[in-house]
Order: structure tokens, then sequence, then C-alpha cells
């Protein structure tokens, strides 16, 4: 399958616990004020790569502890991701995915553009737009205070978020 992606961070510390693969999608629709990845807004811009040369990158380091989809929007290709992500399980490594939407949204609408495909392989989800008049420098991987650092797996069995901490 192919992502649009405006690029990877091959061991990144600040995108979710321990040592990460980072992958930032490209396109997103929400537009936040502050955003610190402006240039992954637009819908056609970055390139276009193989989920499987990614996944040969990820295999390549044997000291991550997980991958995270970051952005851009990465629901806005759900199903790619999903399909990554089950093979990075595979791995017996984590999933981190950041949204800009609220858990409860896609909770929602989880049988739509293969959002519960996604949810499904997200370890933890850190939800909800920036908000720059919320921004915040002290909390661990999220930007500002209204996003939320969530159990993916645990909120999908009890049909609400259940925040964790990081």
């Amino acid at each position: 399958m192919e992502l649009r992606i405006a690029g990877t961070v091959n061991d990144s510390i600040v995108d979710g616990p321990g040592i990460r693969f980072t992958i930032f999608t490209q396109g997103c629709p929400h537009n936040c004020e502050g955003c610190h990845n402006p240039q992954t807004h637009d819908f056609n811009g970055g390139t276009l790569v193989d989920t499987d040369e990614l996944l040969e990158k990820i295999k390549s380091n044997p000291l991550l502890d997980g991958a995270t989809f970051s952005g851009g929007e990465p629901f806005c290709q759900a199903p790619a991701l999903a399909e990554l992500g089950k093979q990075i399980h595979a791995l017996g490594l984590n999933i981190v995915t950041y949204t800009g939407y609220a858990f409860e949204q896609l909770y929602a609408e989880r049988d739509k553009h293969g959002w519960g495909a996604l949810l499904a392989v997200t370890d933890y989800l850190i939800d909800g737009p920036f908000i720059l008049a919320q921004k915040d420098w002290v909390i661990k991987f999220r930007g500002s205070s209204n996003q939320r650092y969530i159990d993916c797996q645990a909120s999908l069995a009890a049909g609400r978020a259940i925040e964790s901490e990081p």
C-alpha cells in the first residue's frame, strides 16, 4: 500500500514513550493555529511511499520501542496505516497515533473511513486539536492541555475514552 507522507524520524524520543520511528502523514483538515507541522496540511504535498519500505526501515532499527503515526492527520489515511500497524505489532512494537479528532468522534464514526481499523492497532491515542491558547511545555507528548493521552484498547473495550499516563 502507499502512504502520502511529509517525512519520517528514525529514532524520536518526543513522539511517545521510548525510542520511536515516527511517520508524519501528509494532509490535514484541522489547520490548527500554531501547528508545529503546518507543511503537512496540504493533501497534495509530501511524497508517496510504499508501506513495505517504511516497514523495512522499522525492522532495521533494533532499538525501537514502537512507531508513531503523526501528521498531518493520520486518520485521513487510516486504511493504509491500519495495515502497516498490523505488521508493526507483529514485530512486537507498540503504536501511538496522534489525531486532531476527539476519541469520541472517531469511536462514533469508527465504521466510516477505516477509522475503526486504525483505532484497533493503536495502543495509545493522543487526541484533540492543538489549541494555541492552551499550549503547555510541561505535559508529556502533547502540545496543548486539552489533548489527552488515551489507552486506546481499554477505551475501545469500554466504549469511552480512558486516559492513561505516558
